[in-house]
């Protein structure tokens, strides 16, 4: 007895990306339309899969173009545009012959993905690095400066010394280390894409935290961006100890 569209639809969803090219082959001939539609849906996910690996392929120019010298180190940063919370910066060496697909900007990805992205770059990485700046330091010696600080600090916390460093727009100063800036690198660069998305994770993991502690801002949606939720909340009852004094003098008087 020949097996129900269903059945065959179950096989499908079932099936993981490798499988799929044996599903196309054992039936393609069915000439059931319920049938040919499922097929065609495999062949979609192929030809998906492979415009991704193509796509993930391009990604790591960089990456073999300065294999040579030893641990190519991605660094990005994220946050420096919220009013609270503080900005955060990521360093990822991933292994040479990295398999990881999907990696981009963090912001071109759903927060699923980053989750689901955020693992697997912490279980296959060679080292990783987190580093931060607080609010009242972004306010001490301004974003900029801040920003550079966790990015150093996110170089030293790797187990592993980088031989250079890719990062997304800027040179880092006080470090010794090669480093080629690469403009909006983290679509140009699996390891600066790597570590945009381990940034970003973090951080926002961190403001869903201090959502719990300021409810009444919105720290978990709008992860200390100016929402209008936020600054209506932020003018009717003033900052927390997580705003940056200096971003927010347009909001509120006490702020100097």
């Amino acid at each position: 007895m020949s097996q129900s569209i269903n059945e065959i639809k179950t096989i499908l969803q079932a099936a993981d990306i490798h499988m799929l090219p044996a599903f196309v082959i054992q039936y393609s001939s069915d000439d059931r339309a319920g049938v040919r539609l499922l097929v065609k849906n495999a062949q979609q996910r192929i030809t998906a899969l492979e415009q991704e690996i193509k796509r993930t392929e391009a990604m790591k120019k960089y990456e073999r173009q300065y294999a040579c010298l030893g641990h190519v180190c991605g660094i990005d940063e994220v946050g420096r545009g919220p009013l609270a919370g503080p900005v955060v910066a990521g360093a990822v060496i991933l292994p040479a012959n990295c398999q990881i697909l999907y990696l981009n900007d963090s912001k071109q990805l759903s927060e699923k993905k980053r989750e689901e992205l955020y693992s697997v770059i912490m279980e296959q990485a060679v080292a990783t690095g987190i580093g931060y700046a607080a609010p009242d330091r972004i306010d001490e010696i301004n974003i900029l400066q801040a920003t550079y600080e966790a990015m150093r600090e996110a170089v030293a916390k790797l187990k592993a010394t980088p031989d250079i460093l890719l990062n997304d727009a800027v040179t880092i100063p006080l470090l010794t280390i090669k480093q080629v800036p690469i403009i909006k690198g983290d679509a140009k660069s699996i390891s600066i894409a790597a570590a945009s998305i381990i940034a970003k994770v973090t951080r926002d993991r961190l403001m869903v935290q201090y959502d719990s502690l300021f409810p009444t801002y919105g720290f978990a949606a709008n992860k200390g961006y100016g929402s209008p939720h936020h600054i209506a909340a932020l003018k009717q009852f003033g900052p927390t100890p997580i705003h940056r004094k200096s971003f927010i003098k347009n909001f509120v008087e006490e702020c100097t």
